[in-house]
C-alpha cells in the first residue's frame, strides 16, 4: 500500500532565495536580526497543529538557525513534548542553492559537516542522515558528497518539468536519481500532479494551488510513527514525499494548516 511521508522545511524569511543563497535570484537581503515575526508564529502554530493530531513528521533544519536561542529552546521542547513522532533532517547550513553555482564538492562538504554535527548534537537520537537540498537545487556531483558523509536518504527532487533547471546546467532529474542511486543514497522525490509541482510554494501559489491542494486532499494514509525510519530509508517501500514550509503556518493570521483530508488516517 501507498503511503504518505511528512516533512516540513524550516526556512526564515532570511533563508529563501530572493534574499540569499543564489547567484541571480537574490536581489532582496533580509537584514538578520534574529528569527523574523513570521517564523515565530511561524513555530507557534505549528507546535499546536501537532498538538492537534498524532502524525508523524520529519522536520528539515537549517544548520545556521541552531546560533539562535529562540530556536533553540523550541525545538528542544518540541523534542522533547513530541519526539516519538519527529525526526529531523539536514536542510544545508545556510541554505545556499548548490547546483545554481558551479560544482563545488569542498565547499558543499565542509558545509554539510558543520550543519551534521551541529544538528547531531542538538536532537540527539531524533536526527536522521536524511537530507533536502535548500530551495531543491540539488545536482548529480553532490551525491557523492552525501554518501560520504553517511547520509542515506535525499529528498530533494522535484520532478516537474517547471523547474528541471534546479538540476543543475546540462542536466536533468534522471541524472540527479542516477547519481543517488550509484552513490547508494535513496531519493525520495516530492510528490507531483500531472508534472505539476504540489508542495511548498505550490500550496499557496495561484493556480498551482488548486492542483496541490486537491493532491494533497487524496493523499494517502500517513505512515505509523514507529514505522517511519524503515520506510523513508527503504527504497521498496513505496510513499509518497510530501513538504510545507513552517512559515506557512504564519499565513491566514496564523490560521494555515496543511490541507490534508480531515481525519486523515494514518498507515
Amino acid at each position: 500500500m501507498k503511503r504518505t511521508w511528512l516533512t516540513v522545511d524550516f526556512d526564515d524569511l532570511r533563508h529563501v532565495p530572493s534574499a540569499q543563497g543564489h547567484p541571480t535570484r537574490s536581489t532582496k537581503p533580509v537584514e538578520h536580526k534574529g528569527l523574523s515575526q513570521a517564523y515565530k508564529i511561524g513555530l507557534e502554530q505549528f507546535e499546536a497543529w501537532l498538538e492537534s493530531n498524532h502524525h508523524p513528521v520529519t522536520l528539515f533544519v537549517i544548520g545556521d538557525l541552531l546560533a539562535d536561542e529562540t530556536f533553540q529552546h523550541w525545538l528542544s521542547r518540541v523534542l522533547t513534548a513530541y519526539g516519538g513522532r519527529l525526526t529531523v533532517g539536514c536542510h544545508g547550513m545556510t541554505h545556499r542553492s548548490w547546483s545554481a553555482w558551479p560544482e563545488d564538492v569542498d565547499g558543499f562538504s565542509k558545509a554539510l559537516a558543520e550543519a551534521t554535527a551541529l544538528l547531531k548534537d542538538a536532537c540527539g537520537a531524533n536526527f536522521r542522515p536524511w537530507f533536502r537540498a535548500p530551495a531543491g537545487y540539488v545536482a548529480p556531483w553532490m551525491a557523492g558528497v552525501l554518501a560520504k558523509h553517511g547520509y542515506r536518504v535525499d529528498t530533494s527532487v522535484n520532478p516537474s518539468w517547471l523547474v528541471k533547471k534546479k538540476a543543475g546546467k546540462g542536466n536533468s532529474w534522471a541524472d540527479v536519481n542516477a547519481a543517488m542511486a550509484s552513490s547508494k543514497v535513496v531519493e525520495r522525490a516530492w510528490f507531483t500532479r500531472f508534472s505539476l509541482p504540489v508542495n511548498g510554494p505550490a500550496l499557496t501559489l495561484f493556480p498551482l494551488s488548486i492542483v496541490a491542494k486537491g493532491a494533497w486532499k487524496r493523499a494517502p494514509p500517513v505512515l505509523v510513527a514507529n514505522e517511519v525510519v524503515n520506510a523513508v530509508e527503504d527504497d521498496g517501500v513505496d510513499l509518497i514525499t510530501l513538504y510545507w514550509h513552517v512559515l506557512d503556518h504564519s499565513k491566514n493570521n496564523g490560521k494555515w494548516q496543511p490541507p490534508l483530508a480531515q481525519n486523515q488516517p494514518t498507515a
